[in-house]
């Protein structure tokens, strides 16, 4: 009733045409990062008119100003969120009383980020580099704790493939998200990735256990046969920690959260359930191939019995 095995390689095929769809927007769009990694201002300007003014009206403002790429968004608030090159105290002042001499009514300031373009380089390395760190750590680490059976390598690299698939489907929403939704790329949505990552390693490493545990009780035991039973052993409590405890949870905190934390919580919740699926599906299925050395039939002609 469950054998994922006969159609791992379908599995594989639709992770695989998910994240290459969003590799391609993004290498389209580019990633929408935040003024968190590329340095620069944000200001969310509300307005006591019913209607908001165009968002070209705002641009040319900027513009005026000798200040160029700038990007307006609308909200669901009747506010204009302007990301602009980095502005000191002086040219934000300027820019508040130019809007207020545009627009018809009072415009308030409702949120003034600023970031300089060195801490962004920073933030983007450091980021870049903890994934890295963390992705060596670990590694090391499950070929430490499962170095009492075979091949406690393989274990490792098919946790590490798990997490970078997770990795990936992240970044395939992130870019699906700027498209449509205007989602950037920002230290909100780092956190959830980074959650992401390390669910995605323990559910693995969980998995991974219980195959270890069954490979010393059933050494005889054909392997893809040991991982499915484990995967069965395992399974309710996968099933369980997630939808109970954290997917509705995420569930509540995007439909009521506000526009700040949907991005956050809709990255969560897919990430998370990534995860699962990244230890049944992708994880798992590796190490099977792996142990049968599959790809040394991938490209060999199958050859059929001539009748007698």
């Amino acid at each position: 009733m469950f054998n994922i095995f006969d159609k791992r390689y379908l599995f594989f095929g639709i992770s695989g045409v998910l994240i290459l769809s969003g590799l391609i927007v993004l290498f389209i769009t580019g990633l929408p990062l935040s003024i968190d990694f590329t340095g620069g201002s944000l200001l969310e300007i509300g307005f006591t008119t019913t209607e908001l003014p165009p968002t070209t009206e705002a641009i040319a403002i900027y513009n005026d100003l000798n200040i160029t790429d700038v990007r307006v968004q609308t909200t669901a608030d009747d506010s204009l969120v302007i990301r602009s090159p980095f502005l000191d105290d002086d040219t934000r002042a300027e820019l508040v009383s130019a809007m207020e001499n545009n627009f018809n009514g009072e415009v308030i300031l409702l949120r003034y980020e600023s970031v300089g373009p060195a801490i962004g380089r920073e933030v983007t390395t450091r980021a870049a580099g903890a994934v890295a760190v963390s992705a060596i750590m670990i590694t090391l680490y499950i070929v430490l704790a499962f170095r009492s059976i075979p091949h406690a390598f393989r274990y490792g690299v098919c946790a590490i493939a798990a997490m970078l698939h997770d990795v990936g489907i992240v970044f395939c929403l992130i870019a699906f998200g700027g498209l449509f939704w205007g989602w950037q790329f920002d230290a909100l949505m780092l956190t959830a990735l980074l959650t992401v990552i390390g669910f995605s390693v323990n559910d693995s490493i969980v998995v991974f256990d219980r195959i270890r545990e069954n490979r010393n009780l059933h050494r005889r035991l054909d392997y893809a046969k040991l991982v499915k039973h484990s995967i069965i052993q395992s399974l309710q409590r996968s099933i369980n920690t997630q939808l109970m405890t954290v997917e509705f949870l995420l569930i509540s905190l995007a439909l009521f959260g506000g526009a700040t934390l949907r991005g956050f919580a809709l990255i969560l919740l897919v990430g998370l359930f990534s995860g699962t699926y990244s230890t049944l599906f992708i994880a798992t299925p590796l190490l099977v191939v792996w142990e049968n050395r599959e790809w040394r039939n991938w490209f060999r002609r199958k050859t059929v019995d001539s009748p007698a």
